[in-house]
């Protein structure tokens, strides 16, 4: 009789203690789902900065010391096509933007034309300012406000547009949440279909959406606990569902499609739940514990909105997680043979050996070369536009035409130049204020110099229009020359300056990012499997299939190929975050599937300690939860490149892209060929690690 493990011992105490572990899931639904409601009104829309530099500084200084005139604040842009502002319904409207602004507890201090506020050289457009009193997380809920009722106003023939940073991130956040709403209803039917037809049977289909739920509502739950200590950024609700979504049908199909497969060797469902935990139980715990490694690294980036995202998406797998390590098992054992119920017609009951995926094991076995070549040429000839692809922060672009905060942006830098929406400031000591401004008006990129205004606290700020677009590529060099060239004791800000800090600082980390996360997933490799080799082999595979994805994503989002189908206005380069946050989410996936495989193949090659049957019984065993795992989760990821801004499509296509080729040519091609030409040597093991590592196995 074999031996119990650990793992085993959890699935048994579960199953015997049903009540109690039911008992404790209920209480933790219904607490963290009361909060849950209320999280996404207390989620962040800003925190897309880097905590600490000299820009973030500039604000909170001008934020104290000019009356919260920093990038912030909130900029009313209002332009007629028939009248100059110092017509008397021009002006009414402004006297009425100006009482709409001043109702806000959120704002500070109101700027208006005649009294230092922009007017155009012909006068039919102005620009009223609203100084920031609150942080850049509360100027986005007060844009979130006062669009609406500056929109309500009755303005006979003016154009009222609230714009600037806090305006944009408000109409963006809106757009984004109308995007995943309209995404999940087209992917939850489609998830429910695909997971149907993976598990043959409706009450099996039914438990992976049992551990998305929970993990969703104790996860936003969680976050909105959170929100009362710190600021957690919307996208980590966003991310959260997708992951808990794709997470919580890896681990069920793991684990029910062992169960069902341990039911015909042992009837008896305690037993079965034993095998079932001590296999594919194990797999899951190292595979949750990869994925969590993984986004972790994400945590080096010093920005909020990162942090916090990678945080929300850690809460949710850790749910996810310990849900199927505990109530899985419970109600699997609890079910036991009616985990059949209303199985498809054509399905074999408990078949945990794929016949087809046996076959395709053996082909590559007798031919790896045949299959394993063309693959790899496959994936790099895609993976080369990668070595050309060009990162920036987001335009304007990324945010709906039709939103007010577009169009104020193109009404601002059609009236006062294509540098308008992004004006630089510059603050320092009130004796250098000439110097500052000699200095800004000599820079050949610089149009338009204001005059130094006088801070409260002996500091002056000096407001400069640069010559291009904020997001163009000239931006970050005319900040780095200036930042040069201006006194020693200057600072220098803006909207568009915290952009280049944190473009900056995403550069700087980017490598550090990539090598952690592939240094701890070869180290949680090798600890689970005990064989270097194929450890190593599994992280460097993952680079394959994260290069064609980025490779996609450059002859795509760079160059607009499908612009048109997709519905997107190409930027001419990909969003700054994309290589290091979607790249360690790749990852995670990919060391998800490769957990699967290579603990499956570990298993049987404990038993017979032979390579050949090690690969073929691991794809027999892994493969069809694999190729089911990764289809749900392919067309999960593609119904976000349909709707919606350019960033969920971009998330979209790159995670989409790298599931489609991590799971058919690499986790399923090009891995296991890798395996057969190492054969014996791909589970070697040292004989000075063998006296380190824990001897953990994954048969039962």
């Amino acid at each position: 009789m074999s031996s119990v493990g650990p793992m085993g011992k959890i699935g048994r105490w579960t199953v015997e203690n049903f009540r109690i572990v039911l008992g404790a899931w209920i209480v933790i639904a219904l607490v963290l789902g009361f909060f849950a409601p209320k999280v996404e009104h207390s989620l962040s829309g800003a925190g897309w900065e880097a905590t600490g530099s000299e820009s973030v500084e500039v604000r909170e200084a001008i934020d104290e010391q000019f009356g919260g005139m920093s990038s912030s604040a909130l900029m009313v842009v209002m332009h007629s096509d028939s009248q100059q502002w110092t017509a008397p319904e021009f002006k009414t409207a402004i006297a009425e933007v100006e009482t709409t602004l001043s109702s806000s507890d959120d704002v500070s201090a109101v700027v208006v034309p005649g009294r230092g506020g922009w007017i155009s050289e012909d006068g039919r457009t102005v620009v009223v300012q609203a100084g920031a009193a609150a942080d850049p997380n509360q100027m986005v809920r007060a844009a979130d406000d006062l669009k609406v009722e500056l929109n309500d106003l009755d303005t006979a023939g003016v154009d009222i547009s609230l714009t600037g940073a806090s305006g944009m991130w408000s109409d963006f956040n809106q757009a984004n949440k109308e995007a995943m709403l309209k995404s999940e209803l087209i992917s939850w039917p489609v998830t429910l279909l695909i997971l149907v037809l993976a598990f043959g049977s409706l009450v099996a289909a039914g438990l992976p959406l049992m551990l998305t739920i929970l993990g969703l509502v104790a996860a936003a739950g969680t976050l909105y606990l959170g929100t009362q200590f710190t600021d957690i950024s919307i996208w980590a609700l966003n991310f959260a569902l997708m992951f808990a979504l794709a997470l919580g049908i890896d681990y069920a199909l793991f684990i029910v499609y062992r169960f069902r497969g341990a039911l015909t060797d042992s009837p008896d469902a305690v037993t079965a739940v034993e095998t079932s935990m001590d296999t594919a139980g194990k797999a899951v715990l190292f595979s949750g514990l990869t994925v969590l490694i993984s986004l972790s690294a994400v945590m080096l980036v010093p920005s909020p909105a990162f942090r916090s995202m990678s945080l929300g998406i850690m809460v949710s797998v850790a749910f996810v997680l310990v849900a199927s390590l505990t109530l899985l098992p419970a109600v699997l054992g609890k079910l036991g043979q009616r985990i059949n119920k209303l199985s498809l017609p054509w399905v074999h009951e408990g078949e945990h050996r794929s016949p087809f995926f046996a076959a395709w094991g053996e082909k590559l076995w007798k031919r790896p070369l045949l299959f394993g070549v063309p693959a790899l040429i496959v994936l790099v000839v895609i993976a080369l536009p990668v070595f050309s692809l060009d990162t920036g922060m987001p335009s304007i672009k990324v945010v709906p035409e039709q939103d007010s905060s577009r169009q104020g942006y193109e009404q601002l830098a059609a009236s006062f130049g294509p540098g308008a929406p992004g004006a630089l400031q510059a603050v320092g000591p009130a004796g250098s204020a000439a110097e500052i401004e000699a200095v800004l008006k000599a820079d050949p990129e610089i149009v338009q110099v204001y005059p130094a205004m006088p801070g409260s606290n002996g500091l002056v700020m000096v407001q400069a229009v640069p010559a291009f677009d904020p997001s163009s590529p000239a931006m970050g060099e005319t900040i780095d020359r200036l930042r040069v060239a201006l006194p020693a004791e200057a600072q220098l800000g803006g909207a568009s300056t915290e952009n280049h800090d944190l473009e900056t600082a995403l550069s700087d980390k980017t490598a550090l990012v990539i090598g952690v996360v592939m240094l701890l997933g070869f180290l949680l490799l090798l600890f689970a499997l005990r064989a270097p080799v194929v450890a190593a082999l599994g992280v460097v595979t993952n680079l394959l299939a994260v290069g064609a994805a980025f490779g996609v994503a450059k002859l795509v989002f760079q160059d607009g190929n499908l612009s048109g189908f997709l519905g997107f206005e190409p930027q001419g380069f990909l969003d700054a975050w994309a290589p290091v946050f979607f790249f360690a989410m790749i990852f995670a996936i990919s060391m998800d599937y490769s957990v699967f495989l290579l603990s499956s193949a570990k298993e049987h090659w404990e038993k017979s300690g032979d390579p050949k049957e090690a690969l073929v019984g691991g794809i027999a065993h892994s493969g069809r939860v694999i190729f089911a795992a990764a289809g749900v989760m392919v067309a999960v990821f593609f119904t976000f490149a349909l709707s919606g801004p350019l960033p969920p499509k971009e998330m979209g296509i790159i995670l989409g892209v790298a599931v489609l080729l991590d799971a058919a040519l690499v986790r399923l091609l090009l891995l296991p060929v890798l395996i057969r030409l190492t054969g014996k040597w791909a589970w070697w093991l040292p004989a000075w690690a063998d006296r380190i590592l824990p001897n953990i196995k994954f048969g039962h």
